[in-house]
């Protein structure tokens, strides 16, 4: 009778406790396809860097500068992911994409959309000081066997205008609050063109948790991820992030990937790749 007892115990134990689940993410600058690279040029490095994602695997995973034909060549090399982006410029294909990749088989997309960083977010439209129009494409995803639910964002902020990247990371927490279900977990990700120690990179990490400072078991890689093609000396500059839910979700392990071929990186930035468990 004891065992029985202590079986059923346990089974009881186990119906009612909530495991959390383990995803991983990815953020990527992928350097626009029509730039003068010679070497580093897109044909020379398109394939390398779709099999660096193949390799990590990432549940979902942001680009940042992706045009179309990017985002095709991406969305055809990797025939296990779906993706959501649209152009900056018109909303549609034409500019750079913030595009989201998910893997198809492992979640629903329950809401996606894109809006510019801007005083008139729901218009094509350059804001601020900014040099260029600038977007921010979201996504809110569920988990096919468990049903968490994932809000992701991702964005590339303008490299010219310090008034825009103050307001694009007031402008981006409150779509968030505006946009995210109550019961979905959040992720921030992208390229912002800033320092940590600057005042938007710190007024984000009030409001979210940064990713490298919160790994629990592993923080590997340098903490720059700007490298300009600059094979020979370590990256100074930490400008890509990625940011979680503080209260939904545990970092376990953080990095910034220096795979590379020949001596030549994938992309003029280090992706960002993060594991963590969703509460």
């Amino acid at each position: 009778m004891v065992p029985k007892l202590i079986f059923s115990i346990l089974i009881s134990l186990l119906t009612h406790m909530s495991f959390a689940q383990q995803f991983t993410f990815m953020t990527y600058n992928i350097r626009y396809g029509t730039a003068r690279d010679g070497e580093n040029s897109w044909e020379f490095r398109k394939n390398g860097l779709a099999e660096q994602i193949k390799f990590y695997e990432p549940d979902v995973f942001g680009i940042q500068e992706g045009l179309e034909f990017q985002v095709e060549y991406l969305d055809s090399a990797l025939s296990e992911y779906n993706y959501y982006g649209v152009g900056r410029d018109d909303g549609q294909t034409k500019g750079e994409y913030s595009a989201v990749f998910y893997k198809k088989n492992k979640f629903n997309v329950l809401n996606n959309g894109t809006f510019w960083l801007s005083q008139t977010p729901g218009e094509i439209s350059t804001g601020w000081d900014a040099q260029l129009p600038r977007v921010c494409s979201y996504m809110v995803l569920e988990n096919k066997v468990e049903g968490e639910k994932i809000a992701v964002f991702n964005t590339h902020f303008d490299h010219v205008g310090e008034e825009a990247r103050k307001e694009s990371a007031r402008l981006i927490i409150q779509k968030i609050q505006e946009i995210k279900p109550a019961d979905a977990a959040v992720v921030l990700m992208g390229d912002l063109n800033l320092e940590p120690q600057t005042e938007p990179i710190k007024y984000l990490s009030k409001n979210l948790t940064d990713a490298r400072l919160s790994s629990k078991e592993v923080t590997f890689g340098p903490e720059g991820t700007f490298t300009g093609f600059n094979f020979t000396e370590p990256p100074e500059r930490r400008i890509d992030y990625i940011f979680t839910d503080p209260d939904r979700i545990e970092v376990i392990k953080y990095a910034v990937l220096t795979d590379s071929k020949d001596n030549k990186y994938y992309s003029d930035h280090l992706p960002v790749y993060v594991e963590v468990n969703i509460k």
